[in-house]
């Protein structure tokens, strides 16, 4: 009985192991875990979860994407951390933390380095945008596959203290910038206090009076409800910073180079979709931030803004000019 028992055993455990390698276990259901900074209906969650829908149905379920908003998972530095050891699939990162490990995206930070918005979203759409995914997917240091762009609109000054309608008026005050050298020392150039610190952190800061006010767009300040903390929003529009959707290259690396075209070109998609959601968005949340007492205004001369900015060029952008004159002559 002891040898019947044993070679049941045995048995069980050959065909264990034997079945890993079958079809039929290649074809087990996985949940790929998503994240964002931001709640659900934002933007790029809702493109995340529409992807997600796109994937299950593709595959007939043995792909599906759950998705943790609202920094459930940590902030932009832990969800890069989650994505690079295999804890999570995918997450929506700015390009600002992503500098330090793909210096070339570095370009895209440097301030007023766009006209406006259209002109970021076309240079993201063509061959540059393509080549800097490639280069972060093919950094051996970053643990990352960049997917695809998404549009995080232009970002602006806002405070508790005052509006800011000239360099003038930033003088003194301490803003919550996104942990990048490049941001800090842009702050500090219009004559700030730049504060590195993580976007989870920033309303208790406001709070306590650790930062005076910080920097973002309108979906952010408004979903965030950081009018609460700080009223004054000031149309600077001293940065326009391309977002990337991300996936873990260690996830990656198990699929399928099926599964892996299908994921990309669903990701292209939603690049496009979430466009779209957020200019929907933008307009939703100017007339919510005015409704809640936002004091809104514009910058009647920038020039001075994009003057005093020139140090950060000269320092991060020196070694980039073949890059910035191809970003510049994108019509």
């Amino acid at each position: 009985m002891k040898r019947l028992v044993t070679g049941i055993a045995s048995a069980a455990l050959l065909a264990a192991v034997l079945g890993a390698g079958s079809p039929a276990f290649a074809q087990q259901k996985m949940v790929l875990k998503a994240t964002d900074v931001h709640p659900l209906g934002y933007p790029t969650v809702e493109a995340v979860v529409r992807m997600g829908k796109k994937l299950e149905q593709a595959t007939n379920g043995r792909l599906s994407i759950q998705m943790f908003p609202s920094m459930q998972l940590g902030g932009e530095k832990e969800m890069i951390e989650q994505a690079q050891v295999g804890a999570l699939a995918f997450a929506r990162i700015s390009v600002g933390p992503m500098g330090p490990v793909v210096p070339e995206l570095n370009v895209f930070n440097l301030p007023f380095m766009f006209r406006d918005v259209a002109h970021a979203e076309k240079v993201m759409d063509g061959p540059i945008g393509d080549e800097m995914l490639k280069k972060l997917s093919d950094n051996p240091n970053a643990g990352l596959i960049g997917l695809a762009w998404m549009s995080g609109g232009a970002r602006n000054v806002y405070n508790n203290k005052k509006p800011i309608k000239t360099v003038d008026d930033l003088k003194g005050l301490k803003i919550r910038m996104m942990g990048n050298p490049v941001f800090v020392d842009t702050m500090n150039s219009l004559g700030g206090n730049g504060v590195a610190m993580g976007y989870d952190q920033l309303i208790n800061a406001l709070q306590t009076g650790v930062v005076d006010g910080a920097e973002n767009n309108e979906p952010s300040y408004e979903s965030g409800q950081h009018y609460r903390y700080a009223k004054y929003y000031s149309n600077t529009g001293h940065l326009i910073i391309p977002e990337i959707l991300v996936f873990s290259k260690k996830i990656w690396e198990s699929l399928s180079k099926d599964d892996q075209a299908l994921i990309m070109k669903l990701a292209k998609e939603a690049q496009q979709e979430q466009r779209q959601l957020w200019a929907e968005r933008e307009k939703a949340s100017l007339v919510k931030m005015k409704e809640a007492g936002a004091i809104i205004n514009d910058v009647p001369d920038k020039k001075p803004f994009q003057a005093a900015v020139k140090p950060v060029w000269d320092k991060y952008g020196a070694q980039y000019q073949a890059l910035i004159q191809r970003i510049q002559d994108v019509k």
